[in-house]
């Protein structure tokens, strides 16, 4: 069928009309015939089956008995009364209970007389009961013309109070394949059909929508999760593909004496096979003539800042400048330190630019950049100014990048006439299956390894009530001379509470380490900076023993001899931020410890984020299950969810979808990378309009 009548707005559908389509596109972004096809039940009503008495599971399910009442009685309670059913059949006794509406109820009800009723139930003592169930006489049942299941859509509570209920949705969903006569056009090639044994798109559609059976819905969703799924896949490797074809590149085919003399006298430790392998791939894509745009991925303290420092030496044997950007002042400031003193010996010109970079250093800084002096730089946002123009910028480095949303990013790209190399680093270990579905157009290169000597941090949980054996552990560790970090959570809507929180733990551990012999270090977010570099400073030079620290604490602060991280109300961390805290932690010889405090009352998602922290180390693991727990969408924040907008498959219950799509859509693209043999026909005509409207659903159909 043509895609036209799809386009038709959803007010000239039958049973519509102009309030309940005001209602639709309001309340469910619905605005034409296509929108509505894409809206997918998210659950269905099994009315396949009749369940005996004897086979309720207790388990919440909606199930369907046939039976008879045999008994009715009121039961007075607290408020009001209810008004039990004893309902029976071949196999045993149930109950059906009602809290209102008894009167009416009681009058319509009638006894020893064969019924169907469906509905939830819950079992007490061992007996079944279904609270308002929906009742319809045997003979009744039998005569009515039911679809197997029943789909449920999404609503909100705003269509249900003006009228627009399930059974308004399915009927104007019924009215919709009558009008299109349920024909589709298909959109997938016939040899991956085949392959995958997929069934058409006219198939899928009608069953996602009316299943005849639970086996033809498991078909309609595999199929439509996949096709989303491939054109996802198929948007982002084609944009890496077309990338690398037309985006030339800086080829750096020098490796120069910087590069040589670093690796080979002034390196201050032996590098991992991890970073080897990553720095082959990332000198691979700089001497390819093509831009690379390359995502490093390496845990809290894997050693991702040589790597990128090595790429810089790359770019600067190739007479090209280099950059690195990071979220930031107290990150920057830490590179910056961190790589002068690792390149003082090769004598290169390096300079820190921030927010706080006095105006005349500024202008001195823009200078040297713009006549070449200037071989790095390094810096926040304040990079991204149009008064910061580069002789020859060659690599860019952005460090966290998802703190950066894509915007920011391209600036970067334009201030060359050819776009400099891109590497992207991160410490936030993204799943894989994240990783294909959002930097699917990004290459990727993972640190997997510690450097050697690293003991791997021993995790504990305790709760408030052994505070004094945590105490006497600290006191342990300090007269060892280490130092101990104490972390507190950070919530916005309760800063006062937070704050007070913060005080009060620092007031009672001045107390049970007092001055002159210890000196407690504070930092938080309602400081000035200067205040909080003052503390930090005091901390990193071994002054002071304990700092007590709101998350301000995060990210990438290095005091190799800080062998300690509490973390207080621990229940009340994501999972990859308590990982990123204790990252904090372990960055010297000696064995370190990171000890998660809570009350007694956790939820299980807390229970299984604390058992989860002690059990590995291992980052990746660790988003996994994050994954799991929150869902793709509150992990990346809101600048990367723009690609996940998916109607129908989920990232991670999918993931093996996910691959499978991937595989044939890079097949696909391998094969027939302009789309044009006859089979594909239909694949390049969805992937046109796709990239015409930047929303698959818009024309899947």
């Amino acid at each position: 069928m043509n895609s036209d009548i799809l386009q038709t707005p959803i007010d000239y559908l039958k049973g519509v009309g102009p309030n309940r389509a005001d209602l639709l596109r309001k309340e469910l972004g619905i605005h034409t015939y296509q929108d509505l096809l894409s809206l997918f039940p998210n659950r269905y009503l099994d009315k396949t089956q009749y369940y005996k008495i004897n086979q309720l599971q207790n388990n919440a399910s909606e199930v369907q008995v046939i039976g008879k009442i045999v008994h009715l009685k009121m039961v007075e309670q607290k408020r009001g009364k209810r008004l039990i059913a004893t309902f029976i059949d071949d196999t045993g006794q149930m109950e059906l209970v009602w809290f209102r509406g008894h009167k009416w109820i009681k009058e319509s009800l009638k006894l020893n007389t064969p019924y169907v009723v469906f509905g939830k139930t819950n079992a007490f003592n061992g007996v079944f009961s279904m609270p308002h169930p929906e009742m319809e006489l045997l003979t009744e049942h039998e005569k009515s013309l039911r679809s197997a299941m029943q789909p449920v859509y999404p609503s909100t509570e705003k269509l249900t109070n003006k009228g627009i209920t399930n059974r308004v949705i399915n009927k104007i969903m019924q009215q919709l394949f009558i009008e299109t006569k349920g024909k589709f056009i298909e959109t997938l090639a016939e040899p991956i059909l085949h392959e995958l044994k997929l069934i058409p798109k006219n198939a899928a559609m009608f069953n996602i929508h009316f299943p005849k059976s639970q086996e033809l819905l498991y078909k309609a969703q595999y199929r439509l999760k996949f096709e989303e799924l491939f054109y996802i896949q198929l948007q982002l490797i084609a944009k890496n593909l077309t990338r690398k074809q037309k985006i030339k590149g800086f080829n750096f085919d020098q490796v120069g004496t910087y590069f040589t003399n670093f690796y080979k006298n002034h390196l201050p430790f032996e590098l991992t096979n991890a970073q080897k392998r990553v720095i082959k791939e990332i000198r691979n894509d700089l001497g390819s003539n093509a831009q690379m745009n390359r995502l490093l991925q390496g845990d809290v303290g894997s050693g991702k800042t040589i790597v990128a420092l090595m790429c810089m030496l790359l770019a600067i044997d190739n007479n090209f400048q280099a950059c690195l950007m990071a979220p930031t002042e107290i990150l920057a400031t830490q590179h910056y330190q961190g790589i002068a003193e690792l390149i003082a010996p090769l004598g290169l010109q390096i300079k820190l630019l921030t927010g706080s970079t006095k105006t005349a250093e500024r202008r001195a800084i823009h200078e040297a950049l713009e006549n070449g002096e200037l071989h790095i730089i390094i810096g926040t946002h304040a990079l991204l100014e149009d008064k910061v123009q580069f002789k020859n910028l060659g690599l860019a480095i952005i460090d966290e990048q998802h703190r950066f949303g894509v915007a920011q990013r391209s600036k970067l790209w334009h201030k060359n006439d050819i776009p400099p190399h891109i590497l992207v680093m991160t410490a936030t270990p993204i799943p894989r299956t994240l990783a294909m579905s959002l930097y699917g157009d990004l290459d990727i290169s993972v640190i997997d390894e510690l450097p050697p000597g690293r003991k791997p941090i021993k995790t504990v949980h305790r709760y408030d009530s052994n505070r004094l054996k945590v105490l006497r552990f600290i006191r342990d560790e300090i007269e060892k001379g280490r130092q101990v970090y104490i972390v507190y959570p950070l919530i916005q809507e309760s800063e006062k509470m937070d704050y007070k929180d913060l005080m009060d733990g620092y007031a009672s551990l001045e107390r049970d380490f007092p001055k002159p012999k210890h000196q407690i270090s504070i930092v938080h977010g309602q400081m000035k900076p200067a205040d909080k570099d003052y503390e930090m400073e005091r901390f990193v030079n071994g002054e002071t023993q304990i700092m007590v620290a709101t998350t301000v604490i995060e990210v990438g602060v290095n005091v190799p001899n800080a062998s300690v991280m509490i973390i207080e109300s621990a229940e009340r961390f994501g999972l990859s931020q308590l990982h990123q805290l204790r990252g904090r932690v372990g960055r010297g010889a000696e064995q370190s410890f990171c000890i998660l405090m809570t009350g007694h009352k956790l939820s299980n998602d807390s229970k299984t984020r604390l058992e989860t922290m002690c059990a590995t180390n291992d980052g990746f693991e660790i988003a996994e299950v994050d994954l799991k727990l929150r869902g793709p969408g509150d992990i990346m924040g809101t600048q990367q969810s723009g690609v996940l907008n998916l109607k129908i498959a989920d990232i991670v219950k999918d993931n093996d979808i996910l691959k499978t799509a991937r595989y044939y859509a890079m097949q696909t693209l391998k094969e027939d990378p302009s789309l044009a043999a006859p089979h594909n026909q239909i694949v390049k005509y969805t992937f046109s309009k796709i990239v015409k409207n930047k929303t698959i659903w818009n024309y899947i159909s």
